[in-house]
């Protein structure tokens, strides 16, 4: 019995000792990725990116062909092209507003590039490029709604935004007695509104024009209402990749090769 009991306590001693030694020693590869996001992207080769795949004109999934499409797509293809040498050198990862800090914290993609508006709250999680893309947050109604503007929102008026997004606290700040309703992504709010659950749906009105020119039964209404300037996000303190994203950045912008992806979605 006793050579039992002290066989039992050798055991859990040693199961103790490899216990420590592997939460001590060996790091997993998303917090040896993290040391380094820069380094690791060029040693990989590619670069993993949050894109939206349900936001016409900035990422959008083509059922047909099965690429992701847009504004937001090609910019993050000559980020590649800058840092990697070849737009191709990039994986795109589906993010949604509620998804995309955390999947980019966890160590599943490298950058978001998704219609992500900067904000203070948000800069206490991870680090932002300068400005890339300037919106303005809108409401997107059935034409000939008696909704005109944000003042004519009431209680009687439900709103319909996008979970996670800048859009849900914007909208219940300035429009505090409407009811929102929230969906998991863009295609679930149009959709939803479409059905008629809601009177409005209210977001950035850059992707607010790509939900209109998918159906013309449905526009834009009472100009925008807050600032919404777009950023790529990083994990905090990765300096040297968000100076290289920046610099890639600004090499867009002196090719005029910025410009032209802009005339190809916006223009």
């Amino acid at each position: 019995m006793k050579k039992v009991l002290l066989l039992a306590i050798v055991t859990l001693m040693s199961v103790m000792v490899l216990a420590a030694c592997n939460s001590g020693g060996e790091k997993s590869s998303s917090e040896e990725e993290g040391k380094n996001v820069l380094e690791t992207i060029k040693k990989r080769d590619k670069i993993i990116v949050g894109v939206k795949f349900d936001t016409k004109l900035f990422g959008l999934k083509n059922p047909t062909s099965g690429e992701v499409e847009g504004f937001d797509i090609d910019v993050a293809k000559q980020l590649a092209k800058e840092i990697l040498g070849d737009e191709n050198k990039i994986e795109f990862v589906e993010v949604t507003s509620k998804t995309r800090i955390p999947l980019l914290n966890k160590g599943d993609i490298d950058a978001i590039v998704a219609t992500m508006t900067i904000t203070e709250d948000r800069e206490k999680e991870v680090d932002f490029t300068d400005v890339y893309f300037e919106a303005g947050q809108s409401l997107l109604v059935k034409k000939g709604s008696p909704i005109k503007s944000i003042d004519d929102l009431t209680k009687e008026t439900t709103v319909i935004a996008v979970k996670g997004s800048t859009s849900t606290d914007n909208i219940r700040e300035k429009a505090p007695d409407a009811p929102v309703l929230e969906f998991e992504n863009y295609a679930e709010a149009f959709t939803a509104l479409k059905s008629g659950k809601g009177d409005t749906l209210t977001t950035d009105n850059s992707i607010l024009l790509g939900m209109a020119s998918e159906d013309d039964s449905f526009e834009l209404v009472g100009g925008t209402f807050t600032d919404e300037p777009y950023g790529i996000a990083v994990k905090s303190g990765e300096k040297e990749f968000l100076d290289a994203l920046n610099k890639a950045l600004e090499a867009q912008n002196s090719s005029g090769e910025f410009d032209k992806i802009y005339d190809k979605w916006f223009e």
